[in-house]
């Protein structure tokens, strides 16, 4: 008899794994194929190099340094993205736990007293012999009991792992998320940082360009005096004076604007931030330019976000296929009943149970089919999703690098443009002295070298975001988990 019990022991024992591992349906996941260019169009002149973790750095700035590493722990979304990262790391926890048995436990014991008079006869004679009323008769109960029931789920379609797989990819995705957050904040940082900067630049110009205006006409009100210039002259000059000092409370409203903006991304309120700024000129912008496509698509966390959200909504399909099939349930129950707490666990005591269960959907209202109707679509919508990611992220280089070059372009050709127009001044300041040209002359090569400058900070404000863009669109320094689902 002994030997009966075992041998099945043993056999269901190798046979577990098989059952765990059950007939999976669905279809595999493969990736879709999107076509990927072999090299990038765009012109550049830089040597092929991605960017490392901390690209912000190669810019030269601390204070941009000490903002990103602000915004890295305390930026809202940075934060919010991390919270949905832990949120799905718990689900993993309640997705796996269909892949282990249920056991619950379960203890009681309870105490009865109950007693009894004797009746008629008895009871007058033995108050009689007594001289009292009839003695009485207490009986006591005593039962006790624990139990412990397992329930089991046997995966045998992979309906319970299919469930697993689509949370870890989920996991997944929300950790590519949160790359992707954390990367969009760190330029948005970068750009707007360089913004304040670029508005201090304009501001300092102003305020050059006024006092030389003032300057100016502190000169021709002493030639009026003297004789030397008309009235028109002095009140042309005096109208452009007036013209640029209007021009510095907008550049010191746009300039405290963009430095409150600094406050949101950094996740504190603008009264605790302190912004010193600088100048553009001393921004250092580095040779830029990504390698071959095909490794653009390991280090971008947009588009590993968007596989692993793909990988998940493959196994929930996988599931909803699986739901079609039987189910298949394992119950057991081990317990002990005594009417004596030290006999408890005595072998006398101990009640077992087992149970197999299985169960077959026949007819659900059309639940199971329009289930499965929902997670095909919404897996068509997720590779749709994925697509667009890939091309994305080509669209994203070919037009930072774009921006790049020319903007780099624009900024030497405008520095000429400048030299050319400051030369233009002093040349037209000069003759004026001399009496050779009017003070129009002048005036108009002050407003040509004023129009000069302000582009050149314009453009050299544009290459500086070009160059932020494409550090993000190749991934600034992140590449994919070796552990990545798939």
């Amino acid at each position: 008899m002994t030997s009966m019990i075992r041998r099945p022991d043993r056999l269901a024992v190798l046979a577990a794994p098989l059952l765990l591992a059950g007939c999976v349906v669905g279809p595999a996941f493969h990736a879709p194929k999107t076509p990927v260019p072999t090299a990038f169009v765009s012109p550049t002149t830089a040597q092929p190099a991605w960017p490392k973790p901390g690209w912000w750095r190669n810019f030269g700035s601390s204070e941009l340094d000490t903002l990103v590493a602000a915004a890295k722990l305390h930026n809202f979304s940075v934060v919010e993205a991390i919270d949905q990262l832990e949120a799905a790391n718990a689900q993993i926890e309640v997705s796996g736990s269909s892949l282990l048995p249920t056991i619950t436990g379960a203890g009681s014991g309870n105490f009865q007293q109950a007693g009894s008079g004797a009746a008629g006869a008895s009871s007058r004679s033995s108050f009689s012999q007594f001289g009292g009323l009839g003695s009485n008769k207490n009986s006591t109960t005593h039962n006790y009991s624990a139990n412990f029931q397992a329930s089991y789920q046997l995966d045998f379609w992979g309906k319970n792992y299919d469930a697993l797989r689509a949370a870890q990819a989920n996991a997944a995705a929300a950790q590519f998320n949160a790359a992707t957050v954390a990367l969009t904040e760190e330029a948005a940082v970068a750009t707007t940082y360089f913004q304040v900067l670029a508005y201090q630049d304009e501001l300092a110009i102003a305020h050059h360009n006024l006092d030389a205006a003032q300057g100016l006409l502190n000169q021709l009100n002493a030639e009026f005096h003297a004789g030397v210039v008309d009235q028109p002259t002095v009140a042309q000059q005096a109208a452009l004076v007036a013209s640029e000092r209007a021009t510095i409370p907008n550049l010191v409203s746009e300039l405290r604007q963009q430095a409150l903006g600094l406050g949101i991304l950094t996740g504190q309120a603008p009264e605790f931030l302190r912004v010193h700024g600088g100048s553009l000129n001393d921004i250092t912008i580095p040779p830029l330019r990504p390698g071959v496509p095909s490794a653009l698509l390991a280090r971008r966390p947009d588009v590993a976000a968007a596989e692993a959200t793909l990988i998940g909504a493959n196994a929930t399909v996988r599931g909803a296929i699986a739901a079609f099939f039987p189910a298949i349930s394992l119950t057991g129950s081990a317990g002990w009943q005594s009417t004596a707490l030290n006999t408890l666990i005595n072998p006398g005591s101990v009640l077992l149970s087992a149970a197999t269960s299985l169960s077959q959907p026949i007819f659900e209202g059309g639940a199971l089919t329009g289930t499965l109707g929902v997670d095909r679509a919404t897996y068509r919508e997720d590779v749709a999703k994925y697509e667009q990611a890939v091309v994305q992220a080509f669209t994203d280089v070919e037009t930072a690098m774009t921006a790049l070059h020319y903007a780099t372009d624009q900024e030497h050709l405008q520095r000429i443009a400048v030299q050319r127009a400051q030369s233009a001044l002093d040349g037209a300041r000069a003759q004026l002295q001399a009496g050779v040209v009017d003070v129009s002359t002048v005036l108009n090569a002050e407003e040509t070298l004023l129009s000069d400058q302000n582009t050149l900070e314009q453009a050299r404000l544009t290459r500086l975001d070009a160059a932020v863009n494409l550090y993000k669109a190749m991934g600034g320094g992140w590449v994919i988990p070796k552990n990545e689902v798939r």
